[in-house]
């Protein structure tokens, strides 16, 4: 079974193109579950709602699960809480 840690690894792998900054040091995964050895469940969110790359990085989340030998990978989006900047996060990008 992968660990929590293997599947974050993954997930700073993936970049926001927009920002070019990994997911989740963006703080956009908000919750991953391991259901088993070939499943595993994330709540995500993107730094607005109508997010112009959504389905990208969604998608590069499937791919990347799917490189790792999970095959069902369930991805539900949320904007409950709404996504905000660590003040770090804030500060390194210069806002």
């Amino acid at each position: 079974m992968k660990t929590r840690n293997e599947i974050i690894e993954v997930l700073k792998t993936i970049k926001d193109p927009e920002l070019n900054l990994d997911i989740w040091t963006l703080g956009l995964v908000y919750k991953i579950e391991i259901k088993s050895d070939d499943e595993i469940y994330f709540e995500i969110t993107y730094t607005t709602p109508m997010c112009p790359f959504g389905p990208q990085i969604k998608q590069n989340i499937h791919d990347e699960m799917r490189y790792m030998g999970i095959n069902t990978t369930d991805i539900k989006v949320v904007f409950d809480p709404p996504w905000q900047p660590s003040e770090e996060l804030r500060a390194s990008l210069g806002v």
